[in-house]
């Protein structure tokens, strides 16, 4: 396979397509996070320390800082439990159904934290409505036991278990079979097998994925404002949150500084997570012949069983908690017949105005991101490809750092880039552009990547052909280029449709009245008491993903394989 560049009548277009593609990426992916060092670095006053020193001097700096890392770590570690336990039980062993369980397992992730929060505040607790039908409810005045760190911890393992469950079963994948029989023939046992051939060879996959966790969870806001506010339990998140909807812009040097604080332990987690793999590396050289599939022998039945009853816990259980909720006349009515209503339902999603801009600006937001960005992609990913250079290189390297920041810190350097644009006087801030272009740089790179693997495959001895008898460069990418990569296109355009349409972390600070997301209704709907009309718009949202989620499902078959994160 060629893959040396063009050197055809199209090299002056290819001149100056680069350009034109490259310079507004960078301006949108990277600005933003060049505009938040500036300004924490105090930019307003001839970039002096002393406001930053200030800032981290605080006790409330401190205290959130260690609320965030001891949450974070805690979540990565049940995280690394309950998705390394899955990882290796499906991509390992004789188990039936694995399909089906992936799918359930990704569920969770792809629902929005807050959702997650809202759902299990519905399982535990005085005023929980399935306790209350079931006549298990504590006594009134008992508190909410999620409202606490060890709350936060534990929905921040489950919400990002997933991620580890995907990089490990990716190391997996990549064990040599006959290794592993190797050792079989030998005479050593699973256990044994598992213990001295698999764990040594998946452990810089499983560090992987436990920094993936680590950084996700340290900037997620959703669960911990569900869960930390009312308890008095802040983090750098909510900490910024608060302050920015307290104060106002007038604070943004401050909150500049918390989320460059944030942005820096955050990298400090993927740098020592790349050391680890760097050190841990075996060297192995592709996929396996073919899938590992230890026999469970009498075993596996009891563990399909421990398998599923844990879906059942961490997904059923929630939902069906969310759902008794949302068909009450008043939050703490126990269901029954006689109490069965669908008021919050018709209130919520055809009465209230706004529920209905939500749902229509967050459609909007992830069907114009999704486009924009695949718009965007196909071209980037076949310069890149086609055309390397040491810009295109460096805006390879750099693009992830929007999407690996926290969503908070995103959102304060979009608001500090965009509050007033260079030589024209007028502000993004309050609209929903400023969403949109946020939306553009943190989920470039979820688009990008299975672009890029896609072109890579492609042979361009093709193009080639086409140029050699006279074809230009815009045929060609409309009649090659495009359709053999529209596959990868098309499902990079559905994972980030899936992620922003119930994204807050980064919408939470950049809204105002009128470009209100789903998310944020949810979390201002339970943080204003209407817990009942909460729980019916959070269950209209968890329909519409899984109904997405199952769309895609029956759509793989026409996807690359290794597009659609739950399938193998």
């Amino acid at each position: 396979m060629s893959d040396r560049p063009f050197c055809t009548d199209g090299s002056r277009s290819l001149d100056r397509l680069l350009p034109l593609l490259l310079l507004p990426v960078a301006l949108i992916s990277l600005g933003p996070v060049v505009r938040l060092m500036a300004e924490g670095l105090g930019y307003g006053s001839g970039f002096s320390l002393a406001p930053a020193a200030t800032v981290l001097g605080r006790d409330s700096t401190r205290i959130a800082l260690i609320h965030s890392l001891v949450t974070a770590a805690g979540g990565t570690v049940l995280s690394v439990l309950i998705g390394a336990g899955f990882a290796f039980v499906v991509a390992l062993t004789d188990i039936r159904a694995k399909a089906a369980l992936v799918f359930c397992l990704m569920v969770p992730m792809m629902i929005p934290p807050q959702i997650t929060a809202l759902a299990w505040m519905q399982v535990t607790g005085p005023s929980s409505v399935l306790l209350k039908t079931l006549g298990m409810a504590p006594p009134m005045g008992s508190p909410q036991p999620l409202y606490s760190a060890g709350g936060i911890v534990l929905l921040l393992g489950i919400q990002h278990a997933s991620l580890v469950f995907l990089t490990l079963r990716a190391g997996l994948r990549m064990i040599p079979a006959d290794l592993v029989e190797a050792a079989r023939m030998s005479g050593a046992g699973p256990v044994r097998v598992w213990a001295q051939v698999v764990l040594p060879l998946s452990l810089p996959a499983l560090i992987a994925g436990a920094a993936m966790a680590f950084v996700t969870a340290l900037g997620n806001f959703g669960i911990p404002a569900m869960l930390g506010i009312p308890a008095q339990y802040s983090t750098l998140p909510t900490l910024i949150y608060r302050r920015l909807v307290g104060f106002g812009p007038g604070v943004l040097p401050e909150v500049a500084v918390l989320s460059l604080l944030i942005g820096a332990v955050a990298i400090a987690g993927v740098l020592l997570g790349r050391l680890a793999l760097k050190r841990g590396g075996h060297g192995l050289i592709g996929l396996s012949g073919a899938p590992l599939a230890l026999s469970l022998g009498r075993a596996r039945l009891p563990v399909e069983i421990a398998l599923w009853a844990f879906i059942g816990a961490i997904l059923v259980v929630p939902l069906i908690a969310l759902l008794a909720t949302s068909l009450i006349p008043a939050y703490g009515v126990p269901l029954s017949p006689d109490t069965l209503t669908f008021r919050a339902w018709n209130e919520a999603l055809f009465v209230q105005p706004v529920t209905r801009r939500a749902y229509a600006n967050s459609l909007f937001l992830s069907i114009a991101a999704a486009l924009v960005l695949m718009a965007v992609a196909l071209p980037l990913a076949w310069l890149m490809q086609r055309r390397p250079s040491a810009l295109s290189r460096a805006l390879d390297a750099l693009v992830e750092l929007p999407y690996a920041l926290p969503g908070v810190v995103l959102s304060i350097a979009c608001i500090l880039a965009f509050m007033r644009l260079p030589f024209t006087g007028l502000t993004l801030y309050g609209t929903i552009w400023i969403i949109l272009l946020a939306y553009l740089a943190r989920f470039l790179v979820v688009m990008l990547r299975p672009i890029q693997s896609s072109i890579a495959q492609l042979d361009p001895a093709m193009e080639e052909a086409a140029a050699s008898v006279g074809a230009g460069l815009g045929r060609r990418l409309r009649t090659i280029v495009l359709p053999l990569a529209a596959p990868a296109a098309a499902a990079g355009a559905i994972l980030v449709f899936l992620t922003a349409v119930n994204e807050l972390t980064v919408s939470a600070l950049l809204w105002s009245s009128g470009t209100e997301t789903l998310g944020v209704v949810i979390f201002n709907l339970e943080d204003s008491g209407e817990t009942v009309m909460a729980s019916a718009v959070a269950m209209s949202i968890v329909g519409l993903i899984v109904a997405l989620m199952a769309a895609v499902q029956l759509s793989a078959r026409h996807f690359p394989k290794g597009v659609i994160p739950w399938q193998s």
